[in-house]
């Protein structure tokens, strides 16, 4: 084998864009996040994908899957790799012709909120929270998870003071004093820990249901015009994930990856060891995207609705879900 917002206005402007997509391919631009090390990574390096898909790859980072979602809108980038649940929710819901290809990672244990130390406030404390400004990314994974955990907690939204910031800005702003909490992932939420606590660990929040995985999305027009040009990335996806999982090969791509994600090897080993990359089998089973998946979206876009970041669920999500590709990728 080969190796290798505010919401509103912003879904609104999505919706306006939703058809654009890119014609058969012979170059394409893909979406990923730095500080967000993953195994993908390795293969992305060694020119593994092009070697495998046949055409030229301009890979292109973003702060937020919101973001990501406005670029597969206008075209400007075909496939977006490790894109949160609810910005995927957000723009479908809106009108966007997404869809989820495969599961790209879980991590439960890398996605929070983090109160500021001085305000000396835990899960036994949270209604304290009240009166406080808080630094979210809207729309976001983070987002999500910061709305059940202030349901969870009884904290009632309108007495948050609620700003709409990347986990880059949110991360300076705690470390600042300019916020009291902060919600975001990879590299942000380690520099947000350094000044402050969350108040539901990972476990904890799987427990409350609150689940956080990411999914490598595309335009559906884009998948259905080049079917084996995204089985092909998909398996190229896949076969580095399986090389991460055995441990055999981590002195090889560790560095690697921890190069290419902009981080030390010491962090990338940390933030890997809190990830979780589910083989093609288990995408496709009944606990993913075979199954589980379409009530799960709708259970996110629910929320999003009950808390007015968006308008309106879709009935359903499961012609968001394509697992044809993948099915493919893994008869390859």
């Amino acid at each position: 084998m080969t190796l290798r917002s505010k919401l509103l206005g912003a879904a609104a402007g999505i919706a306006v864009l939703a058809g654009a997509s890119a014609a058969a391919a012979e170059e394409i631009t893909v979406a990923y996040f730095l500080e967000w090390p993953m195994p993908f990574q390795f293969a992305k390096v060694n020119g593994a994908y092009e070697e495998a898909m046949g055409v030229d790859i301009n890979w292109v980072s973003f702060d937020t899957g919101t973001a990501m979602s406005a670029a597969m809108a206008s075209g400007d980038v075909q496939i977006a790799v490790s894109q949160g649940v609810p910005p995927f929710v957000v723009a479908t819901s809106a009108g966007q012709d997404l869809q989820m290809l495969d599961v790209a990672v879980s991590y439960a244990d890398n996605d929070n909120c983090v109160v500021r130390s001085e305000l000396e406030i835990d899960a036994s404390t949270a209604g304290d929270l009240a009166g406080s400004k808080v630094a979210v990314p809207l729309g976001t994974a983070a987002h999500y998870g910061f709305l059940r955990q202030m349901d969870h907690f009884g904290v009632d939204l309108a007495s948050l003071d609620i700003v709409d910031m990347a986990p880059p800005d949110g991360a300076a702003a705690i470390a600042q004093g300019a916020v009291d909490m902060a919600c975001g992932w990879g590299g942000s939420l380690r520099r947000m820990k350094e000044h402050g606590n969350v108040l539901l660990t990972g476990d904890e929040k799987t427990e409350l249901g609150i689940l956080v995985f990411d999914v490598t999305s595309a335009p559906a027009g884009f998948v259905a015009e080049n079917p084996d040009l995204v089985a092909s990335f998909l398996q190229v996806t896949a076969e580095a994930n399986a090389m991460w999982n055995s441990g055999e090969n981590t002195a090889e791509m560790l560095p690697v990856i921890a190069q290419d994600a902009g981080m030390d090897e010491d962090a990338t080993a940390e933030t890997l060891a809190t990830f979780v990359f589910p083989s093609v089998d288990d995408q496709l089973s009944e606990a993913w995207l075979g199954g589980a998946a379409p009530s799960f979206l709708k259970g996110v876009a629910d929320v999003f609705v009950s808390a007015g970041s968006i308008d309106a669920a879709l009935d359903t999500y499961e012609e968001n879900i394509n697992t044809g590709p993948l099915s493919s990728a893994n008869a390859m």
